[in-house]
């Protein structure tokens, strides 16, 4: 063999010792383990089901559940995901140590893509701390606050014409959205200084700029997740970002009146551990996003609900007139604008019309990094192992919301789903055995949501309230409710594929 023809074989060797270690790394090669969930890598190499999967999880989830039951390893973009969807195994997985496994490991990679970021133990220790913020008195005065600038922000422009009821007319998703996002807003990082008792015109017409950019951000948040985001995609979501840390810089944020205590508090407690203004800034973005990206999806669809189903709409609304009747608030003409606590409205409809639309239309994927090989009993009794460094996807929708076992029906609209004749709360079971958790739309053990209870209460506020002061119809009695968007599985409320006109007008 003379020198060019070895320099030539030695070349090929080197070549092909990359390819088979490329191919090695993305793992072409890997088999699946003894005791382990079925394998399925798909038909791409690295990309695997990365494509399906971006597209139309539920789908695919649901055709991957047929093919291979209940526990499942899936090759996503390089990465291994061990997908479970059994229900009873979800208690004792989201309660496992975080040494085996963790949330931290994701929650860094989506606060590094979307916020620009990197989450830290320390943060984590911030936000656990400070999540006392959102509950007992502090949650109460958060209720004031937003209760009194919802009913501003409905009554400022119902004006009676010569003592007639006028009907307006306007989209559902976008009315109900913008709301309360505005409401919440000017609550959680308060009015511009010496604004008069009624928000000025200038302060909210910038609120509904604020929304407006919000929705076109969160467009791109499932692929700015994941890292999938085009060129274009990334200098526009880019752009936006840089808009929100304009806005809510903490220097500006303080010039503000009525900041509420939860956002002061953890500001000052992540300055306390020596956090750079630029990060605390971007972590007052990341405390819009978290607290308002679901709630008004979540209103659209208990109002639409509500709306498509009378006898629905007439039990929740008979019982809210009845409570504010006995706890002395009830709207007249000329009577001051509602003043109540949540906690002196007991609603059991209501509170179980809500849970419906959250189990109907609430999808989060609740991600663990596998940080050492771990056991999943499942309730046949069967083991499996999920392999160090990959990840678990659970998936509460598929498992839990939409269960025929677990609900009857489970696709139906049934607003007293979750209430017992006598008012108190209905248990549910799977396999003969009563379900701690039978509905998760705000996560689960370490992941689960700080401010779920401030959630609801904005829904329940929100709705009690147009329920108390409004009419409300569908223009087109006869439209059905839209199909949601495939793409917004997994990422918390479904969004609509489309909105639904609806018209109101005053009660009284």
């Amino acid at each position: 063999m003379n020198f060019w023809e070895t320099v030539l074989c030695a070349s090929l060797a080197s070549l092909l010792a990359i390819i088979l270690g490329g191919l090695y790394a993305i793992g072409a090669f890997r088999k699946r383990k003894p005791k382990e969930p079925p394998l399925d890598k798909g038909l791409i190499p690295w990309l695997g089901h990365g494509i399906t999967f971006k597209k139309t999880p539920f789908a695919f989830l649901t055709e991957m559940r047929k093919k291979h039951g209940d526990i499942f390893t899936c090759l996503v973009g390089g990465k291994y995901l061990h997908f479970v969807l059994d229900p009873c195994t979800y208690g004792p997985l989201t309660r496992e140590s975080e040494n085996k496994l963790d949330f931290h490991a994701f929650a860094t990679i989506i606060s590094g893509n979307i916020f620009d970021f990197q989450a830290s133990k320390a943060l984590d220790k911030v936000a656990k701390m400070n999540s006392k913020y959102l509950k007992g008195k502090e949650l109460g005065a958060l209720d004031h606050r937003l209760m009194e600038m919802l009913q501003t922000m409905m009554l400022r422009c119902q004006q009676h014409k010569e003592g007639e009821k006028s009907w307006q007319e306007d989209t559902l998703f976008h009315f109900s959205f913008k709301t309360i996002f505005q409401a919440a807003f000017l609550t959680l990082f308060g009015t511009e200084p010496q604004s008069q008792e009624n928000i000025k015109e200038r302060e909210l017409k910038q609120c509904g700029e604020i929304f407006e950019m919000f929705l076109e951000f969160d467009r791109f948040v499932p692929q700015m997740a994941f890292g999938m985001l085009d060129p274009s995609g990334k200098e526009k979501a880019e752009r936006l970002r840089n808009i929100f840390w304009d806005l809510l810089d903490v220097e500006k944020v303080y010039e503000k009146e009525n900041i509420s205590t939860w956002i002061v508090k953890q500001d000052q407690n992540l300055a306390e551990i020596g956090e750079s203004d630029g990060i605390r800034t971007r972590i007052m973005f990341l405390f819009l996003w978290v607290s308002q990206v679901n709630t008004g999806p979540a209103v659209f669809w208990i109002l639409a609900f509500l709306l498509k189903h009378p006898e629905a709409m007439k039990a929740v609304r008979d019982e809210v007139d009845r409570i504010l009747r006995e706890v002395g608030q009830e709207v007249k003409p000329g009577s001051p604008s509602i003043n109540v606590s949540l906690d002196m409205m007991k609603t059991p409809l209501l509170d179980s019309a809500i849970q419906e639309s959250l189990r109907l239309r609430v999808s989060p994927f609740l991600f663990r990094g596998v940080m050492q090989d771990t056991e999943v009993r499942m309730a046949n009794g069967r083991v499996y192992i999920l392999r160090k460094g990959d990840a678990l996807v659970l998936s509460p929708f598929i498992a839990l919301h939409m269960d025929p076992e677990i609900y009857p029906d489970p696709h139906a609209f049934k607003y007293d789903r979750f209430v017992n004749p006598d008012g108190t709360r209905k248990e549910f079971s799977k396999n003969g055995k009563t379900l701690r958790h039978s509905i998760l739309p705000f996560g689960a053990g370490h992941s689960m949501c700080p401010g779920r209870y401030f959630a609801v209460n904005e829904m329940k506020i929100f709705v009690i309230l147009m329920l108390t002061y409004f009419d409300m119809e569908l223009v087109n009695p006869e439209e059905e409710i839209p199909p949601v968007k495939e793409s917004s599985y997994g990422f918390g409320t479904l969004k609509p594929s489309c909105d639904m006109r609806f018209k109101y007008r005053l009660r009284f």
